[in-house]
């Protein structure tokens, strides 16, 4: 396992040793930059940070939704909602309406715990304000995220098993869908600094989970299966510290789904022009919505394109 973290953690933050060798983080960078542009930005508070990008596919709706959760390592400084934009914007071509989140994280004015975890609680909840003015469904919205995006939407997911005020919310998933992203902060202590290049989580915390059980327990989804709802796993790198959650999942009774794309890289499964993304977005497609023609939502079968 070390190995293998290691091995994000350069995929992460080095710079590619030769230069014809492709780096698939700056890939995934360049198609969010050439992304389309959304519909709208709108605001869901006070702070330049707490905004999201709504793209709308065609049609006169009302169109499923889907909130994308961007990564980075819980991290200011690491990645943003616009890098994420290509597999926001190929969703969208899917049919479904695209919710980017941006959200205050550590190095940020009051990022970390709670505001981190009020921001994408607030975000969420937006949907209900602006579904009637632009045809949203608010009766089918899936939950997507990438690496620390993967965790959060999660954390969003489970909100209806944990107490006030965070329960508090007129918008329900169907599905979530974690795309390489732990399910729990407390195993990630210490391998956080392996994968990250410095420790993130008792940062993103306020403290240990010694110094902040509570704390750490309400922010724990894998403590709070069942979450209810249909479960989409993407392994990538990060698989290890994924399965802990899948087994949790399962054991809770949910519909689990794995996709396991073959050597999958962690970014170039959210790279929309490659062979990964494209399986990733298809998986998404045609398991998150409810009665897919191919998926009775009791099984739990593992996809391996």
């Amino acid at each position: 396992m070390r190995r293998a973290l290691v091995a994000v953690s350069l995929s992460l933050l080095a710079v590619p040793l030769q230069a014809q060798v492709p780096n698939p983080e700056a890939a995934y960078k360049a198609a969010g930059a050439a992304a389309t542009r959304p519909r709208a930005t709108i605001a869901y508070g006070s702070s330049a940070l707490q905004v999201a990008d709504l793209r709308l596919p065609k049609g006169q709706g009302p169109f499923p939704v889907a909130v994308v959760v961007h990564g980075g390592c819980f991290m200011s400084s690491v990645d943003k909602r616009t890098s994420i934009a290509a597999f926001a914007d190929a969703l969208t071509a899917r049919g479904f309406a695209t919710w980017n989140i941006e959200y205050r994280r550590v190095g940020d004015p009051g990022g970390g715990w709670p505001g981190s975890f009020e921001d994408v609680a607030a975000a969420v909840d937006k949907l209900a304000n602006i579904a009637p003015r632009y045809k949203l469904d608010l009766t089918r919205v899936t939950m997507v995220g990438h690496s620390a995006g993967a965790y959060f939407a999660l954390w969003a997911s489970s909100r209806s098993r944990i107490g006030s005020p965070w329960r508090s919310t007129k918008v329900r998933p169907v599905s979530v869908i974690a795309i390489d992203g732990p399910g729990a902060l407390a195993p990630f202590i210490g391998v956080d600094a392996e994968v990250c290049g410095r420790p993130v989580i008792v940062p993103l915390m306020g403290g240990t989970p010694a110094r902040r059980p509570a704390e750490y327990h309400i922010a724990s989804p894998q403590d709070h299966q069942p979450l209810g709802i249909k479960q989409l796993m993407v392994e990538g790198e990060l698989k290890d510290l994924m399965e802990p959650y899948i087994a949790s999942a399962k054991a809770g009774g949910d519909p689990v789904l794995i996709l396991a794309p073959s050597q999958a890289n962690h970014f170039d499964i959210v790279t929309p022009a490659t062979k990964n993304g494209q399986a990733v977005l298809e998986f998404i497609a045609a398991h998150a919505l409810p009665s897919p023609a191919n998926d009775d939502g009791r099984g739990q079968p593992t996809f391996s394109p």
